[in-house]
């Protein structure tokens, strides 16, 4: 292994106050669960190791706790899997540790103990910023609260990142400028703009085809990105992912850019996923946990790891997934990690406005980004 190589560590914690009726992630609720915590934290540390003797040593970049809402965990256990994490691998000075959260007034109370703890990224997950569409998004919090909460993480993390849900019935441009807006004034440096999509098996997805709301129309929604585009890039911020917006370089994501940029990260947690070098020249391994609290923390017990699955990804397979991933942000994918694919040819769409090619890397163009889940079929076929 090259020793060199950066790496982040994904933790999944699966424990919500509420399951959001758009919410397709394995979470569970968190009543009654106070003793199978403490529990899956000692696997999740353990899962640590195992996959430390995977990837041998590497220097650590990033540590994301995702979830699930992790800014309901006990400050203690946060602490606990930072140091486990820090002495597997080494750790960089400046070693980004993200945490998600929601902004209600019981998480609100944490986050000083969360960054006492290690975390100085916090994520978010405001979503809108009036009652009716926060109710719309069953969220168990109101637009007061969403704004005390985000003023209190401003001044308690280095780095703030909020998360917003847009294209919902009923929203026109003026109402979601009016949201970026008022969200770009609460101090953060980083904005998550998401559509709102539609995941099969949950709430959202049967009341859609119980006919009790209707998806905007995606004409809307190619406006709605637009205008995200418009006024975020007046508040100052560049968009540099086509979800993510951040005022200079240094207020991006470091964790999602190792997705990104096809960069290896352990998943640890049920229903966790990572990505580590394969044995081939090319290869990469897909590590799937297993996607059930009990299960993972018996797998764990049982055979001291917490991946149910191990892929190897062939170098077509591997150059597919880093082009799917790569054309997402702006600096786009080196042309030399796209080789293994069989007559990639970028150039009749250089012609269409839609690529762009800049020496030895492959990019998408603002024209592009905005049909990148067509423009990239096209390209890999």
């Amino acid at each position: 292994m090259n020793e060199a190589g950066p790496l982040g560590v994904y933790i999944h914690w699966p424990y919500c106050a509420r399951i959001c009726p758009y919410c397709d992630f394995t979470v569970v609720r968190d009543r009654g669960r106070t003793d199978e915590q403490r529990v899956l934290v000692e696997a999740i540390a353990d899962d640590l190791t195992a996959h430390a003797a995977l990837t041998g040593p590497r220097r650590l970049t990033s540590i994301f706790f995702g979830g699930g809402t992790p800014s309901l965990m006990a400050p203690d256990f946060v602490a606990e899997l930072i140091a486990r994490a820090s002495k597997l691998w080494t750790p960089e000075p400046d070693l980004e540790i993200s945490l998600e959260a929601n902004p209600t007034d019981a998480e609100t109370e944490r986050f000083t103990a969360l960054a006492d703890a290690g975390v100085n990224r916090l994520s978010l997950g405001l979503q809108a910023l009036d009652d009716a569409a926060l109710a719309f998004l069953g969220r168990n919090h109101d637009a007061g609260a969403a704004r005390r909460a985000a003023k209190i993480a401003a001044s308690a993390f280095s780095r703030l990142s909020l998360d917003l849900i847009y294209a919902l019935p009923g929203q026109d441009a003026a109402a979601w400028t009016q949201t970026l807006q008022d969200a770009s004034s609460l101090g953060a440096e980083h904005i998550s703009p998401y559509q709102l999509t539609i995941e099969a098996g949950t709430p959202f997805d049967r009341a859609v085809r119980r006919g009790r709301f209707r998806p905007a129309d995606p004409d809307l929604a190619a406006d709605l990105y637009e205008t995200t585009q418009e006024v975020l890039e007046g508040l100052g911020f560049t968009a540099y992912e086509v979800s993510n917006h951040a005022k200079g370089a240094a207020a991006r994501a470091r964790h999602n850019l190792i997705y990104w940029r096809g960069q290896d990260y352990v998943g640890v947690g049920p229903g966790a996923h990572g990505r580590l070098p394969g044995g081939g020249v090319g290869e990469r391994l897909a590590v799937e946990a297993d996607d059930t609290i009990p299960g993972y923390i018996r797998r764990v017990a049982e055979t001291g790891r917490g991946w149910s699955a191990v892929e190897t990804l062939s170098p077509v397979q591997a150059a597919e997934e880093r082009l799917l991933m790569g054309l997402r942000i702006t600096g786009g994918v080196p042309l030399a990690d796209l080789k293994a694919l069989p007559s990639f040819d970028p150039t009749p769409f250089v012609a269409d406005g839609l690529v762009r090619l800049d020496g030895e890397r492959v990019s998408a163009t603002p024209k592009g980004r905005r049909v990148l889940d067509r423009l990239t079929l096209e390209l890999l076929s």
